[in-house]
């Protein structure tokens, strides 16, 4: 594979230990969601307090905030276990801009464009199911900085854990056992962990070609700042759909 090599300077991760910590900091996140979210519904006497809350299908902004930040504690808190303990090198560099990678704009909006074509064909019902789960109940002032959570803050987090940390780690021990295909492996190992930390059944294969996407722009570019910007736009392209649809076109 014809591509830019990732550069260890800590030694080689352990990467064993880097996805064990990825699943413990999935489990804390959720947790630290519940008790944040928990907290917050007793503080405001929301009725039927948290049991109400898991179940309801358009839950209010700020379990959806809570939810959110929770988890993301949980991922932030496994990239600094693995730069620290584990022995992954995350440099600065990683985060580079260049002028170049508004390409990868356009490379985030035609794979949304092409997976939701995929998808047509099925005609599978509840497809926005996460969307409305997020978004349902949520009007103005908290629609927009909802909005600008999952299309901006969430591409961030979640390239830096996934590519950043799991991809990257699979690379490099992979890469050890066959120099030929160890990165093919890592891209398609790393694309089923992305898509499984969704917990969207139906959303599954989408965000498997997206993991791979993502993680082939990471191999090829030796940073992150292309994957996040293909992240954002893919994201912006499913809100900026939401907003024609709440407007009526």
């Amino acid at each position: 594979m014809s591509t830019r090599p990732l550069k260890e300077n800590n030694g080689n991760p352990r990467v064993i230990t880097i996805l064990l910590a990825c699943l413990v900091g999935f489990v804390a996140g959720e947790v630290l969601a519940t008790l944040f979210a928990s907290a917050l519904s007793a503080s405001l006497h929301f009725p039927g307090g948290f049991s109400v809350l898991a179940k309801a299908t358009k839950p209010p902004y700020w379990f959806t905030i809570c939810a959110l930040v929770g988890l993301w504690c949980g991922f932030m808190a496994t990239v600094l276990y693995s730069k620290l303990v584990a022995g992954l090198s995350i440099p600065k560099s990683l985060f580079q801009i260049k002028r170049a990678d508004a390409t990868y704009v356009l490379v985030g909006v035609v794979s949304q464009l092409f997976i939701d074509l995929a998808y047509k064909p099925f005609h599978f019902k509840n497809m926005n199911k996460p969307v409305d789960h997020i978004f349902g109940s949520v009007h103005g002032a908290m629609f927009v900085l909802l909005a600008m959570l999952t299309t901006f803050a969430a591409p961030v987090i979640e390239e830096t854990l996934f590519r950043g940390v799991v991809f990257r780690s699979l690379d490099t021990s992979f890469s050890k056992v066959s120099q030929k295909f160890g990165s093919y492996a890592a891209m398609a190992l790393s694309a089923v962990i992305f898509a499984v930390a969704h917990a969207e059944l139906l959303q599954f294969v989408g965000l498997f070609a997206l993991g791979i996407v993502l993680s082939y722009i990471v191999k090829k570019t030796g940073r992150l700042a292309p994957s996040i910007l293909a992240h954002m736009s893919f994201n912006a392209v499913a809100m900026f759909a939401l907003i024609l649809q709440r407007t009526g076109h």
